[in-house]
């Protein structure tokens, strides 16, 4: 009967302080963290705690955007967590309870898992009106490019591209740009000469 928290941000620059004091404050056997988007199946963490669960164990989580990224996603996550016997608990989302003595439980995970759903949808929705709107406005300019004219590793790629005596991939490894980002500037160097 352990608790175990499971903590996440979706970027290396983002800061897990925040849950894991709150997940310490009530205790934790064993807390697992990562730095992850969680729009990807690849979550080493979660799956590693997941592997582990022991029947009567608590997952612990700050909210459950933390642990998951859609309703299916939830379903998929709680049939897995039941199927172990285990429990999963949010300080955010009080209303999840996986328990068998709470008849609710599921249709108020329904309910709950459409509105985080649709919460999330009217972001990107907001999101894409703000952008068309910036966009007309003559204000977007659109993600900063890594790669630029004046990257001196682009540069340094391009430079060994064209000299002809090295693969693709021995010029990638030596200057740290991906194959995209080269091919990219090729091509876009190869149209500025066209035009």
């Amino acid at each position: 009967m352990r608790k175990i928290g499971y903590v996440r941000v979706s970027s290396v620059d983002q800061n897990p302080a925040r849950q894991l004091n709150q997940l310490n404050n009530i205790g934790m056997d064993s807390i697992f963290q990562e730095k992850i988007s969680g729009a990807t199946q690849e979550r080493p963490e979660l799956q590693s705690m997941l592997s582990s669960l022991e029947e009567g164990d608590t997952i612990f989580v700050t909210d459950l955007t933390r642990i998951t990224r859609s309703t299916r996603d939830l379903f998929e996550l709680v049939d897995e967590i039941k199927s172990k016997k285990a429990n999963l608990r949010s300080l955010k989302d009080t209303w999840l309870d996986l328990s068998e003595d709470n008849p609710y439980s599921s249709f108020l995970m329904t309910v709950m898992g459409g509105v985080n759903q649709l919460e999330r949808d009217l972001i990107r929705m907001r999101q894409r009106e703000g952008i068309d709107l910036a966009k007309k406005e003559g204000k977007y300019k659109g993600r900063v490019k890594k790669y630029h004219g004046k990257h001196a590793g682009i540069n340094y790629a391009v430079k060994l591209y064209n000299e002809g005596e090295m693969t693709v991939n021995q010029i990638c490894e030596i200057t740290s740009v991906s194959r995209s980002a080269l091919y990219r500037m090729l091509r876009e160097l190869k149209e500025e000469a066209q035009s």
